[in-house]
């Protein structure tokens, strides 16, 4: 099998991550994600033999805190630790970029993932602003 090659900010066409999600996320609708990006602190992609198979999206504040977003493995490459070092190298490029706090939301059976990446349970709010597509 072809080595994984982790890189952060590489070049990204939005036909491979709407490939990528859609694979990943029943019920992807088709996204623009130039817009994201341009925004993005940083994102970390991997890589089996050229074709797209990972992805973290690091947001920020420019400041003290930094968030994951869209934490995606495809599903031929799930429960083999990809997860785990996306999110860990997303967290090293949150600290290098000086976020002091790093945060993440997921639902409850993504608990013990993310405790393995080492993020620690803690209480925060949530304010709906629109109703699901």
């Amino acid at each position: 099998m072809p080595p994984l090659v982790l890189a952060v900010r590489p070049a990204l066409t939005d036909a491979e991550l709407n490939e990528l999600f859609a694979a990943a996320w029943p019920g992807h609708r088709t996204a623009r994600f130039g817009p994201v990006l341009a925004r993005s602190t940083a994102w970390i992609t991997a890589r089996r033999a050229g074709r797209l198979v990972g992805y973290v999206n690091v947001a920020g504040d420019g400041g003290a805190h930094a968030f994951i977003l869209d934490t995606t493995v495809h599903p031929d490459e799930r429960r083999r630790g990809l997860g785990v070092r996306l999110v860990r190298a997303a967290a090293e490029e949150a600290r290098t970029a000086g976020a002091h706090w790093l945060h993440v939301d997921y639902e409850p059976h993504l608990r013990p993932f993310y405790t393995r990446c080492g993020f620690h349970p803690t209480t925060a709010g949530l304010l709906r602003l629109q109703p699901d597509p």
